[in-house]
């Protein structure tokens, strides 16, 4: 028997007990549901059911199949995690996640962002990404702890109400014109099963607007807003206008990628840069800048210092 709390109230009955019962088949859980196994306070109920606090939930024992063992993230994994984070309260966390680490684990990632953050926090009962950031992008992502915050944020994101700022080393000379890049995009899959995404007319309708910060020899540092939220879409709207992002091995060209690493780049320059946003509850109003990493910075004082001998 589990009683439903505040935080659960308002919840589906179904998708209440695919978080009671983490990595149980959905076939699984709607079958008992079904044949009634379930209980809400007595009563047989619907999986589309929505609970209210204080409810009583009748869980049925059901078989799982036992997975094999993760690798769990290590000590200093967690510490690095830890002290990325620039912004906590009761309801929610933001992280400057660094380059190189996927905000979840999967295709061959043990651990990502979430799971160093839930094995750091054993005592937390809630630990949801409320958006995601490419692997090789660094910056800030939110992270709910409860599940009311996390529908409130995500709420916010499709109501477009939180404002994602974004530096970004491009290549070549960005022109003042190029303020805003509104083209479609549309996902596809390579040969060798790898995901992209391609500006095609027959994609999902993409925005992002830009503005220049800095030029040096060869490269801008731009600042871009993305108005939807699509996959990729700052890297594709990037090389679309002819500058891809540098060290972007998906969307960059050979000989351009080679020039960069050999300048010394050794990642992908892309920075989640800034969020502006409402706390749950309290609807405060919040804006978080996250710094560089070394290996970011280290490359603009080296186009910096270029740029002075020139």
């Amino acid at each position: 028997m589990v009683t439903v709390d505040e935080d659960a109230a308002g919840q589906r009955v179904d998708n209440f007990l695919l978080a009671q019962l983490r990595g149980v088949p959905k076939s699984i859980i709607y079958r008992v549901v079904r044949k009634g196994e379930v209980r809400v306070n007595k009563g047989r109920v619907k999986p589309d059911t929505r609970l209210k606090q204080g409810d009583q939930v009748r869980i049925p024992p059901v078989i799982r199949k036992e997975k094999a063992p993760q690798v769990a993230p290590g000590n200093r994994v967690q510490g690095v995690m830890e002290q990325a984070v620039v912004f906590e309260n009761e309801q929610m966390l933001v992280v400057n996640k660094p380059s190189g680490i996927a905000v979840h684990g999967g295709s061959g990632l043990s651990f990502g962002l979430i799971e160093v953050l839930r094995s750091a926090r054993p005592e937390a009962r809630f630990l949801e990404l409320v958006h995601r950031l490419d692997r090789d992008t660094s910056g800030l992502v939110m992270v709910a702890k409860k599940r009311s915050a996390l529908r409130f944020l995500q709420d916010e994101l499709r109501q477009k109400r939180i404002q994602k700022t974004y530096h970004a080393l491009v290549a070549g000379d960005w022109s003042q014109e190029i303020r805003k890049v509104d083209a479609p995009l549309l996902r596809y899959e390579m040969p060798n099963g790898e995901r992209r995404v391609k500006v095609d007319e027959g994609g999902k309708a993409s925005l992002t607007t830009f503005r220049c910060l800095r030029r040096f020899a060869g490269y801008s540092l731009v600042e871009a807003s993305p108005v939807t939220g699509r996959t990729h879409q700052i890297r594709v709207h990037c090389a679309f206008e002819g500058h891809p992002i540098a060290g972007d091995d998906k969307y960059m060209d050979d000989v351009s990628l080679k020039a960069f690493r050999g300048a010394g780049g050794q990642r992908l320059m892309l920075h989640a840069r800034a969020l502006e946003f409402r706390l749950p509850d309290s609807g405060e109003a919040l804006k978080l800048e996250a710094p560089y990493d070394e290996a970011f910075e280290q490359m603009l004082r080296l186009l910096e210092a270029r740029n002075r001998n020139q």
